[in-house]
């Protein structure tokens, strides 16, 4: 009884916290769009160091009250952090300019496979079949339901690159830093937020202005529009803390392909919100592809053999091989 309630509470646990990201992570994105497409709120890069100040603000407040105790993180180890982090949010709104937004959701699918990729290499993970399969069958769906116009360039495809590729160095981080120095996700929040904030506040006002040529001084401020911004700010909080959550949970290649349903339910309720032509036979095609790849990966990924570090069993069996001969050597010295 104690081992399934033990797993029944684990099992629990994972799903709040998929559910808490998938909320939060489609609530903001709804504010933003309205903020954004709304009222012309267009500095992206400013609006999140505003969103890691609200975090900060949440973290050190947390701190005060006992709830986040004392941890420490080289500062190396978050200063590289910070950099890949800072590179993937940049990097994503410059390939969001400077792309087609056919090529801007194949850069974003692509976070997948280099993710896998990054825990081959640092954590020797074997993904079986059905694994790598269902992880296919994900992308398919996701690319039928979204990829449209295709168009690249030189300077768009450079910006793609560094895009995806910090952004699953910065992912892989989360779960790597977590698991290296036992870490909870609000210790390291706690770390890496203000840090983030410092630099987007910085530097956010500057980017924001190359990238829309307006600035963020002369932007015409009413009680809706800042309404609009606090609120993005703090659903930002449980969007950054379940990111980290589900990550330090999981994996960072889990994190990617279950949250594709963000991108499932972003496009249905477009469908509410902007009539059928928001939802079409292609993309309800491809979000049912999509769906039954999710199922698939979690099935797979979730049986013995489906996703596994090949680092573990190795020491293993050498380990009993190495104790089968001492045994047989003492016995030897006995006879």
């Amino acid at each position: 009884m104690a081992p399934s309630s033990k797993a029944d509470k684990k099992g629990a646990a994972d799903a709040g916290a998929w559910m808490f990201n998938v909320v939060t992570s489609v609530g903001i994105i709804i504010v933003n769009k309205a903020l954004m497409a709304t009222y012309g709120f267009s500095y992206a890069t400013t609006l999140t160091g505003m969103h890691f100040a609200t975090t900060t603000l949440m973290t050190v407040v947390l701190r005060w009250l006992g709830y986040i105790q004392a941890s420490h993180l080289p500062f190396p180890e978050l200063l590289k952090f910070v950099v890949f982090a800072n590179f993937s949010i940049v990097g994503m709104n410059v390939s969001l300019m400077w792309n087609s937004v056919g090529f801007y959701q194949i850069a974003k699918l692509s976070i997948i496979p280099v993710s896998c990729l990054l825990e081959v290499l640092f954590d020797k993970i074997r993904y079986s079949r059905d694994t790598k399969l269902s992880i296919g069958v994900v992308l398919l769906g996701v690319g039928v339901c979204t990829v449209t116009d295709v168009s690249v360039n030189v300077k768009g495809f450079i910006a793609a690159f560094f895009a995806v590729w910090s952004t699953a160095v910065q992912q892989y981080y989360v779960h790597y830093l977590q698991r290296k120095y036992s870490l909870s996700s609000f210790n390291l929040l706690g770390h890496t937020a203000p840090s983030q904030a410092a630099t987007l506040l910085l530097l956010g006002p500057f980017l924001d202005y190359w990238l829309t040529n307006k600035r963020i001084d002369t932007y015409d401020y009413n009680a809706v529009s800042v309404m609009f911004i606090v609120l993005s700010c703090i659903i930002a909080v449980g969007t950054n803390l379940s990111q980290f959550i589900c990550i330090g949970r999981f994996t960072a290649v889990s994190f990617q392909v279950l949250g594709h349903m963000k991108t499932v339910l972003v496009l249905i309720m477009g469908f509410f919100f902007f009539g059928k032509d928001g939802l079409n036979l292609h993309v309800v095609l491809g979000m049912t592809i999509a769906v039954v790849g999710m199922i698939w990966y979690s099935n797979a990924s979730s049986k013995p053999g489906g996703k596994e570090r090949r680092s573990l069993s190795l020491p293993t069996s050498r380990q009993q091989k190495q104790s089968n001969l001492s045994e047989s050597n003492e016995n030897n010295g006995k006879v």
